[in-house]
């Protein structure tokens, strides 16, 4: 559950900020007058390049969601055998690859971020390999140099899953920029939400083409099928919430750095807690509050996601159970627990906090009292 009416008592994980209805009625009674509801109309073409020169990229091809804009960004740059990715991640990311028919290899990741170990890519490359496919793990930014030097050796493809990042910059640049393809979400726990809604960071317009194509079944121009495309195109419904949205998204992000910053003075001092540091050279989107239940704390991670419950507090437990360890990916030999010992230590101790930009001081306060109260 993600939303949250005024009258709920209950705290979620998180909440999509939505604007006044009366700031969405213009855009509904545009769509109604012109009858155009999909097919790349008016508001989505504005969308993609409103938001281009937002997160400061040149080219961008929307979707109808996050998980389309993955299956077919694997598609655009025809990637077959296997590709080594992470098992600390949504499940999307896996099934991706499974819906192209490719095999997932997993490594393990980093203590310190979370995200894919590049140490641990070239013990997994075989001739079967094609890319690597990294996520931007609550939206810290991967090791990108490095995973680019594995690629670059091994004439690799590397696609990032930027479901969190959106609007992350590191180093003074969009993160979206690095590895050859990027694929978002904005789906409504994200940072920036179109209700549904994804999109593919490309690096020229000639892969922008091809991405457009094989959302729209493959068609290249009216009469004319290049590939076994599927209908992915996001509509207008989706494009007018996004154009709302980048109105108030910097206010957002504000909001969402402030409540940082408060569980971070609020839990610095409860032994057991470990909050993640803050990325370096990165302009951070705040998209997630993730914690560690470490065994000094009295309560196990799962104890205290309990004892959130029930005080109406509905923590989640993001990334657990591993991908790995579900039954369509457990039978891999890059599932097996000794091969990923870091994510499987991690999946069992992190807890992610509700950070939303509606989510009120006081609620902050009863949080941090829940968990420093556990007995």
């Amino acid at each position: 559950m993600s939303n949250v009416k005024e009258k709920d008592k209950n705290i979620y994980v998180t909440s999509p900020y939505l604007p006044p209805l009366s700031d969405f009625m213009p855009y509904l009674e545009q769509i109604w007058e012109s009858r155009w509801l999909t097919n790349s109309g008016p508001f989505h073409e504005e969308l993609e390049k409103r938001m281009a020169d937002y997160l400061g990229v040149e080219h961008l091809a929307l979707f109808a969601n996050g998980t389309l804009a993955l299956v077919t960004a694997l598609q655009a740059l025809r990637i077959t055998g296997e590709v080594i990715t992470t098992p600390y991640s949504f499940v999307a990311t896996a099934h991706s690859l499974l819906w192209n028919g490719i095999k997932p290899v997993f490594v393990d990741i980093v203590p310190e971020t979370f995200n894919l170990d590049p140490k641990k890519i070239e013990a997994a490359i075989t001739t079967q390999t094609t890319a690597i496919l990294p996520v931007h793990v609550y939206g810290k930014p991967c090791d990108v140099e490095e995973i680019q030097k594995i690629a670059d050796t091994y004439g690799l493809k590397v696609i990032y899953d930027a479901a969190h990042a959106f609007g992350v910059r590191y180093k003074g640049e969009s993160i979206l920029k690095h590895g050859d393809l990027s694929a978002l979400s904005f789906h409504a726990t994200k940072v920036f939400t179109t209700f549904e809604g994804g999109a593919i960071v490309c690096p020229d317009h000639r892969t922008k083409k091809r991405a457009d194509d094989l959302k729209n079944f493959g068609f290249h121009d009216e009469v004319t099928v290049v590939a076994p495309g599927i209908n992915a195109k996001m509509n207008e419904f989706q494009a007018a919430l996004g154009l709302l949205q980048l109105q108030h998204i910097d206010k957002a992000i504000s909001r969402r750095r402030e409540i940082d910053n408060q569980y971070r003075e609020g839990l610095s001092s409860v032994q057991g807690i470990r909050s993640l540091p803050l990325p370096a050279d990165s302009q951070y989107n705040y998209a997630y509050f993730p914690v560690l239940v470490k065994k000094e704390y009295p309560l196990s991670r799962d104890e205290l996601y309990g004892g959130l419950r029930r005080h109406g507090i509905y923590a989640r437990r993001y990334f657990y159970p591993l991908i790995s360890e579900f039954p369509m990916y457990r039978g891999l030999p890059s599932a097996a627990p000794s091969n990923i010992p870091v994510a499987k230590k991690v999946a069992d101790q992190v807890l992610c906090l509700p950070i939303y930009p509606t989510l009120e001081n006081e609620s902050i306060a009863k949080i941090v009292s829940v968990i420093k109260g556990a007995r």
